[in-house]
């Protein structure tokens, strides 16, 4: 079979099972069996695959149609330019969360930093990889998310400048950061119950939900962040695109004065900002 009647028949069989991003996921699995770029394959699509490829598809579309993500199948996916190891102990990275590594990016360059609840390590290892001078902190509660993230730095050379700690937000941190990033669990149990199968039957819910109305962790981070954040210290906090008044309000009765609302590729709140 030629690779351009593979991909279709793949297309095909996730559309029957009502999978939205059919064509696209399709072609990152394929590609991935092939071992090359999704953006070879128009190129290729004469070719004649071999039974080992077909055989690597067929496994993955099966997996697929059990509505699996795809980083998960694959192994990873790609973010801020990198490729970050993504399995079913961590939050599968969102392309919106490149919205706080611009905001970073574009402070005062910080020679200290804390990641708290870093999963893949995605803000800690972009943020270290980006600011070579940089030593960073990167918590989690879950040991299976920080092998992962731990994994994920040697990948991209930067475990020499950061220190993994198992922790419950501050818990057992010390010292004190220029930036303080975050991207918590911010779900409602009530948003809970709606999110798609890919992600309700797939991501750890404690990644993706701290049950309620969503933001317990923000209550807990602002209750103890004036302690860990450096006196003219930046915090930036990924946030549900309906929560930025509610988790402004809470920074502000927490005693910070400098709040403010960044929105993301879509226009949609997505970043807290805090100045100290």
């Amino acid at each position: 079979m030629k690779i351009q009647q593979l991909l279709l028949a793949g297309i095909h069989r996730l559309e029957a099972v009502k999978i939205e991003s059919a064509a696209r996921d399709a072609r990152l699995l394929l590609s991935n069996a092939l071992g090359c770029d999704a953006s070879r394959l128009i190129f290729e699509q004469d070719d004649i695959v071999s039974a080992d490829v077909l055989a690597k598809f067929e496994r993955s579309l099966k997996t697929r149609e059990k509505f699996q993500p795809v980083s998960q199948i694959i192994g990873g996916r790609e973010f801020w330019g990198r490729w970050f190891e993504v399995s079913t102990d961590v939050l599968d990275p969102r392309p919106e969360t490149e919205t706080l590594v611009e905001i970073a990016l574009n402070t005062p360059r910080a020679g200290s930093i804390l990641d708290l609840g870093t999963g893949t390590g995605i803000l800690a290892i972009s943020l270290a990889a980006e600011w070579p001078a940089s030593q960073v902190t990167a918590t989690d509660i879950s040991t299976k998310a920080l092998m992962v993230a731990r994994r994920n730095s040697g990948s991209h050379d930067v475990s020499a400048r950061i220190n993994f700690l198992e922790s419950d937000w501050f818990e057992n941190v010390t010292g004190k950061f220029d930036l303080i990033v975050s991207n918590p669990p911010y779900i409602s149990a009530d948003e809970m119950k709606q999110l798609a199968p890919d992600v309700k039957n797939w991501e750890p819910a404690l990644a993706l939900t701290p049950g309620g109305d969503g933001l317990s962790a923000y209550r807990k981070i602002a209750e103890k962040l004036q302690l860990f954040l450096n006196s003219n210290g930046i915090a930036l906090f990924e946030i549900g695109y309906a929560q930025g008044t509610d988790v402004c309000d809470i920074f502000l009765k927490n005693g910070f004065r400098n709040v403010h609302v960044e929105t993301d590729m879509s226009g949609h709140d997505r970043i807290v900002v805090i100045h100290c």
